[in-house]
């Protein structure tokens, strides 16, 4: 069978669908589709045949959208797939109807709302509109929480399919469980991700350097890049000494392994695959109550939770974690660990993946 898979972006796929690329590569033809970086010899050693296609992934110009909907349509109509999967919403929209006009059959995944439906207003009646034409046809749509899942339905902007997957997963051999770090050279927290707006940068930088402040002992690391303009707050924080950033890191693992918590004050996720792997690697998590990150933690047995968009409610929660005992943010941590293995195993994600393949092919079991 040949696949094509429709992505906005190398990282992406190699960080977090790996291993189900491996398994596909192993028995098909997998061609990605998607802008260059520095992940695509990676991904082509796994087997996959790379073309680039290259977009505006926040662009609104109605003539570049319909530019990419054409040049889609040219590609796959050439390329002839047997199916096509795709990931976030211009790939899910656009990718989606070219894959209608042609009569191929597509496997969707929403992997998160976005900014755009988020806020409410023309956008978000503009992006649901997209999403109700680009998934009209999808032979299977996955949703990453269970509140993005219901919105699509009630609201009617998917009529098929859906199925609900654990996020990506999480590769629990690439992130083991590690022992609880010791104190000796202070309490390190972490933050994995893009440094923009809604990952909660603003709120976490407010609460570290109060807690810095407080405890000149208690610092943030932070793993990640830019993807805004303006980076005084962080520069500050790194000058008083509360914040070490260490730009994008190929192997974050270590850094897990390091730090005593980790912490995500999102506004919105599909599922928060960094909580995923902090808490695979044993270690205590601290995120908000949105859909996407509420999922991943259970208050005061996994992490502690904290309100989206609220400063000071963050910096209570890091008081907290800081406050507890280490025996109690070890404990955290395993059955952390234990509710990935019984919950967020990425083989889950993968099976949910090859059966819906199965049925696009029509070589369901009978």
């Amino acid at each position: 069978m040949r696949i094509a898979i429709l992505a906005n972006a190398d990282i992406g796929l190699y960080k977090f669908r790996k291993e189900l690329l491996e398994r596909l590569c192993s028995e098909h033809e997998v061609y990605i589709i998607l802008p260059g970086g520095e992940y695509i010899e990676e991904l082509q050693k796994i087997g996959c045949y790379f073309t680039r296609f290259e977009f505006d992934r926040r662009g609104m110009n109605p003539i570049a959208d319909l530019k990419q909907i054409a040049s889609y349509r040219t590609l796959l109509r050439d390329l002839s797939p047997d199916v096509v999967l795709t990931y976030t919403i211009k790939p899910n929209v656009y990718g989606g109807l070219a894959c209608q006009k042609l009569g191929i059959p597509y496997i969707a995944n929403v992997t998160g709302l976005g900014t755009a439906i988020e806020n409410g207003g023309l956008l978000s009646w503009i992006s649901k509109t997209l999403y109700r034409r680009g998934l009209r046809k999808a032979a299977c749509v996955f949703f990453q929480n269970s509140a993005n899942q219901k919105l699509f339905v009630e609201e009617g902007i998917v009529k098929g399919k859906t199925r609900l997957i654990p996020g990506s997963g999480v590769n629990l051999e690439s992130h083991p469980l590690e022992p609880y770090p010791s104190e000796e050279d202070g309490f390190r927290f972490l933050f994995v991700g893009r440094l923009m707006k809604d990952k909660g940068v603003e709120e976490l930088l407010y609460a570290i350097r109060k807690l810095h402040r407080k405890d000149s002992s208690v610092r943030l690391d932070i793993v990640g890049w830019s993807d805004e303009n303006d980076p005084t707050a962080l520069r500050e924080a790194e000058k008083e000494g509360a914040v070490v950033h260490h730009g994008l890191q190929s192997d974050v693992h270590p850094f897990y392994k390091k730090c005593h918590c980790a912490v995500l004050p999102s506004y919105h996720e599909g599922t928060a695959n960094v909580m995923l792997e902090a808490s695979a690697t044993g270690r205590p998590v601290i995120t908000t109550g949105v859909p996407g990150c509420r999922e991943t933690f259970e208050e005061g047995v996994t992490g502690l939770g904290c309100e989206a968009k609220d400063k000071d409610s963050l910096f209570d929660a890091m008081e907290k974690m800081v406050s507890l005992s280490p025996e109690t943010r070890r404990e955290m941590g395993i059955r952390g660990r234990k509710k990935m293995e019984e919950e967020y195993d990425r083989q889950i994600v993968i099976d949910a993946y090859l059966e819906e393949l199965k049925h696009c092919s029509g070589r369901e079991e009978t």
